[in-house]
């Protein structure tokens, strides 16, 4: 076997990680001489125990990398190890780096020039829209969106980056062949098809168990020069996300939400803590500055494909439809976001249905029309 193919097997025993397998081949020369050790070697290995060596020694090599290998060539997929070239720049320099990260889809060298964006899954509207805004900003200036595709946020900044035509990069908390969530098959489609990536370090067809999750978010972090939380509330998955950012040395950025919204608590202590506070991408572009010399295209390069015309409306007009996006939203909600009188929002609301602007949906709730 390849050391590719002896990687891809290691990585499938359950407990190895890359400190686990760095430590085993320095002390057995190569990855083949991992395989050749009895359990009683294995678990003289600094932090392998038992249950990890004898999982290693029960291993069936052969039949192991056969189901990879098929699971792979089924998904489009491919491997990349840690020791190979084309493994992204950035995430070599975490701690610890997946061994093996599986690929569909293109990396790029471009992809060194990543930010985050990841938030709750419970979003708000208004979290949604700013998401797929800041999305579409970061994109259209060149930089790569890295999220978890997981409901909420990390879609909405998914696709803000696809409608700008830029690269994103999802990065699953299951295998490849095992999209999660399975209502977003379709996005994960347009992100390869669009030339960006979905990637994971768990084998091809690991299920979404809930502990996967957490180790997931230090890839997203890691692949990233800094992670922006758009929504997150007090205990939120996302903030794991920033811990591991501060851990790798990125930078951190929230948005201000709500006082009284739940879903803001999270990202409004992270302002208080220190965090960037932003509201555009040139909040983000400014503080990455030298970083990101150099690279960054100009402000219109890049035509942002869900960019509207700005039609000539009178002020409660141009702020509902400021407001609305592809994401229903409900009278209260377009009231909450713009801070108009409930007279102001009927009126204005049937004004721009009229014009053709506005697509009132069942149950009174709203969207941009034909964006």
């Amino acid at each position: 076997m390849t050391d590719l193919e002896n990687l891809l097997v290691l990585n499938s025993v359950p407990g190895a990680g890359y400190v686990r397998i760095k430590n085993l081949i320095e002390r057995f020369g190569d990855i083949e001489g991992v395989f050749k050790a009895t359990r009683a070697q294995l678990e003289e290995v600094d932090k392998v125990g038992p249950k990890t060596a004898a999982a290693i020694t029960c291993c069936r090599k052969e039949e192991a990398l056969e189901r990879e290998l098929k699971l792979m060539a089924q998904a489009g997929a491919r491997a990349v190890s840690y020791l190979d070239e084309d493994y992204p720049e950035n995430l070599k320099q975490i701690y610890d780096p997946p061994v093996i990260l599986y690929v569909k889809g293109g990396l790029a060298q471009e992809d060194k020039f990543s930010v985050a964006i990841v938030g709750s899954r419970r979003a708000s509207g208004y979290g949604l829209r700013t998401a797929e805004r800041l999305g579409m900003e970061l994109a259209a200036r060149g930089i790569t969106v890295v999220s978890g595709m997981a409901r909420g946020i990390d879609a909405a900044g998914h696709r803000g980056a696809l409608k700008a035509g830029g690269r994103t990069i999802a990065v699953l908390g299951s295998g490849l062949a095992n999209i999660y969530p399975p209502e977003h098959i379709k996005l994960a489609d347009q992100i390869t098809d669009s030339g960006g990536a979905l990637v994971s370090e768990f084998p091809m067809g690991c299920e979404p168990y809930k502990d996967n999750f957490p180790r997931r978010n230090r890839i997203i972090s890691g692949l990233s020069l800094g992670v922006i939380v758009v929504e997150a509330a007090k205990g939120s998955g996302a903030l794991i996300t920033t811990d591991f950012a501060l851990e790798q040395g990125r930078e951190l950025f929230a948005v201000p939400g709500n006082a009284g919204s739940s879903t803001s608590s999270g990202t409004n202590m992270l302002i208080r803590q220190g965090a960037r506070l932003v509201e555009s991408a040139d909040d983000v572009i400014e503080e990455l500055g030298d970083m990101i010399k150099g690279h960054m295209k100009p402000r219109g390069e890049s035509a942002m494909a869900g960019d509207s015309p700005n039609p000539d409306l009178d002020g409660p007009q141009k702020k509902i439809f400021e407001c609305l996006g592809d994401t229903p939203l409900s009278v209260d909600e377009i009231i909450g976001d713009t801070e108009l009188s409930a007279p102001e929002a009927a009126g204005a609301l049937m004004r721009l249905e009229i014009k053709g602007l506005v697509r009132r949906l069942p149950g009174q709730s709203y969207v941009r029309k034909g964006i």
